[in-house]
């Protein structure tokens, strides 16, 4: 791992806008599986209480799992469909939440009553690990250390604050011993959780990204095209695209081979990240084409962006010559683009009209012509 890799499993805003939505996907559906665990075994262990304690501390702890099973039940049936990053967070507060204030309650609750006989400590006991098993659990999860720490804090917190209150069900010694075993388990979870992350995105690089040239691939592309539409249109926002196209490319492989139209793809590729702002998303479209995506940019930004893109050049042909090529820019909103293809149609075919007049051009919206000597 470098160390860009280890400092994006510290903070929840390092990783790409797509690995992002893919966590998000997995860590709700993991919330819901084990929240749909927890409503089914929690109201499970009422006979034992009934069996073991009296009637009234059964009683009040019984009402308390059913109010417990109610809000697992309700969150397993939550945030289906979604992959965003905000509900995701929140559906991973609200699972510890409920065990939480459930251990909140039940161990004043326990407090109230004697309990004497061995039996009882035993499943006494068990109520006092609780937090033990939700920390456990934040290891399913794919996050970073910060929201470790931070999920992590309220069910430490929690397991003190019945110490200092003198609500524990352990001796005091026992409880401080089994407090520094709690943080333990929650580092190792956080760090459990840490390497999920790291393991997801790197499988979600290599199934997202060209394999020749590192830029996006079309199936992801298209995906990502499609959100970074909608958001555009969700904030009233700009929105502009290029569509690059290499010039004279199939007479690199007929001449030199298909090794030598590789390197110059993987060599363009290269240049275009150059110039490319953080945000900006390159796609490879097809054979010789791409796309660049640029979101919050209006036609004089993109145009700015496109001279950028020449005057740094695309590499070297295998003849020594520039690698040049024929650019097309739309914008949604002077294009009147109402989804993604339009956008990505419109581009196309201003790149088809800088092909037919003479190549090594661009074209943007309202027919602005770049040519070599004007850059």
């Amino acid at each position: 791992m470098t160390m860009a890799e280890i400092f994006d499993l510290f903070l929840p805003t390092r990783q790409s806008a797509f690995v992002q939505r893919r966590r998000a996907l997995l860590i709700l559906s993991r919330v819901r599986l084990v929240a749909a665990t927890f409503a089914v075994l929690t109201p499970l262990w009422i006979p034992v209480d009934l069996f073991i304690f009296e009637t009234a501390l059964a009683m009040y702890l019984a009402a308390l799992r059913v109010l417990a099973c109610i809000a697992f039940a309700v969150l397993a049936l939550s945030f289906r469909g979604s992959d965003s990053v905000v509900l995701a967070r929140w559906g991973m507060v609200w699972l510890l939440v409920i065990p939480t204030v459930f251990f909140l309650i039940s161990h004043p609750l326990l407090g109230q009553f004697a309990i004497t006989d061995p039996a009882q400590q035993v499943i006494a006991a068990g109520y006092a690990f609780l937090p033990f098993v939700m920390v456990a659990g934040l290891s399913v999860f794919p996050i970073t250390a910060v929201e470790g720490a931070l999920l992590g804090l309220p069910l430490v917190l929690a397991y003190f604050l019945t110490g200092v209150l003198g609500y524990q069900l352990l001796p005091f010694a026992s409880h401080l011993g089994a407090q520094w075993l709690l943080l333990l388990l929650a580092s190792v979870s956080t760090l459990a959780g840490m390497s999920q992350l790291h393991f997801m995105s790197q499988l979600v690089d290599q199934s997202s990204h060209d394999g020749l040239t590192r830029a996006y691939n079309r199936r992801v592309g298209e995906e990502m095209l499609a959100q970074q539409f909608i958001s555009a249109v969700r904030a009233q926002s700009p929105m502009a695209l290029a569509f690059i196209d290499l010039d004279d490319f199939k007479s690199i492989n007929d001449k030199y081979g298909h090794e030598e139209g590789d390197n110059a793809l993987r060599g363009a590729s290269a240049f275009l990240r150059k110039v490319l702002r953080r945000g900006d998303i390159l796609i490879r479209w097809g054979g010789e084409e791409f796309l660049v995506v640029m979101p919050h940019t209006d036609p004089s930004g993109a145009m700015m962006a496109v001279s950028r893109m020449r005057q740094t050049g695309l590499g070297i042909r295998p003849e020594s010559k520039p690698l040049t090529a024929s650019i097309g820019v739309a914008e949604r909103l002077i294009d009147g683009c109402e989804t993604w293809s339009d956008l990505v149609e419109k581009a196309d075919q201003r790149m088809y009209a800088a092909k037919k007049n003479g190549k090594d051009r661009a074209i943007g919206c309202g027919d602005i012509l770049l040519v070599a000597a004007e850059v």
